[in-house]
């Protein structure tokens, strides 16, 4: 299948994956929009201090219920396991007819 179809397969919440990979088991899948209340931003390691700093600064002033809108995106499953947060096609990928379902 082409990119297109991949990606709309992406969007159905099924996971993807190109023959041409090298590495083993590598796909793509969609982390779908959420929205943090700043109880779990505050406790998150992977969100820098001073980005909690200006979010605590701007409920403050603003007076407002505290919470985050994380935005949709496509991550990667490497091949050394790792998640790959927003990953980003190459032309090549873009290009190919070589994409597919990953099934589990």
């Amino acid at each position: 299948m082409n990119f297109g179809e991949a990606i709309e397969l992406l969007k159905q919440g099924k996971l993807v994956t190109r023959d041409g990979w090298n590495g083993k088991d590598m796909f793509l899948f969609i982390r779908p929009e959420d929205k943090l209340p700043m109880e779990v931003v505050n406790k998150a390691i992977s969100i820098p201090k001073e980005v909690k700093k200006y979010y605590q600064h701007y409920y403050y002033e603003r007076k407002s219920k505290p919470s985050i809108k994380v935005t949709a995106y496509i991550c990667m499953k490497a091949a050394d396991n790792s998640i790959v947060n927003g990953w980003l096609a190459s032309q090549t990928d873009i290009l190919s007819e070589d994409w597919k379902e990953f099934k589990v």
